[in-house]
């Protein structure tokens, strides 16, 4: 990345750590996902099961495997093969492990963290019940405010989500939001979290560097 491109970003990804953490949330600023990692694996050293909501960005980070190397359970429902019962049990128990992973879809420059869900596992874990969240983001996270940050999610994450997952949605074929009433639709449930939740310990990771849809 060009060195003023990647000044430019960083600058962005300081701003929104400032406003993450006057909204209560703590947070750590990485250049590279080889300075991420080691700091990520560091914080599942108290955890003995660590959930996993679906991320591209956990998945090109490797995480899931990561931390089975290390000999944690970890608790992923995208794994192949899994039938829908098996699925909906390693969600019910994400809502309790000890970690849980996740990215955000979008966040702005106040420190809001916006996501889309179909199944609502993911955001559900993000607000209450595991013992500690952890939030990977790179920089191509960063929004200006809600509005871009809402446009970010419907226009740029969620077709290629649904296309990689396989629905049959408009976006899935067009590439383009159209605010659908499909079946398969996979924006049923927007969250905004303004603060961090009171009973929740979470912490913000942003990375400069493009992660994720």
């Amino acid at each position: 990345m060009d060195e003023h491109k990647r000044w430019h970003r960083r600058r962005l990804l300081e701003e929104a750590a400032r406003g993450l953490e006057g909204n209560g949330f703590s947070v750590q600023v990485c250049e590279t996902v080889a300075e991420a990692l080691p700091f990520l694996l560091h914080q599942t050293e108290e955890a003995q099961t660590v959930g996993f909501g679906g991320s591209m960005t956990l998945a090109a980070l490797d995480l899931p495997a990561r931390c089975e190397a290390l000999g944690k359970q970890t608790l992923v429902h995208g794994r192949p093969g899994l039938s829908p019962e098996e699925r909906r049990r390693i969600m019910a128990a994400q809502q309790s492990c000890d970690l849980f992973f996740t990215s955000t879809n979008a966040l702005t420059l106040k420190g809001q963290l916006v996501n889309i869900d179909a199944t609502g596992n993911r955001v559900c874990a993000m607000a209450f019940g595991p013992r500690r969240v952890i939030l990977v983001a790179g920089v191509n996270k960063v929004c200006a405010d809600l509005d871009a940050a809402l446009r970010r999610v419907k226009e740029v994450a969620c077709p290629p989500n649904a296309r990689r997952l396989n629905f049959k949605t408009p976006c899935a074929a067009t590439g383009l939001c159209s605010d659908c009433n499909s079946p398969e639709r996979i924006c049923r449930i927007t969250t905004i979290i303004d603060k961090k939740p009171r009973a929740t310990e979470m912490l913000v990771c942003l990375i400069n560097e493009d992660l994720g849809y």
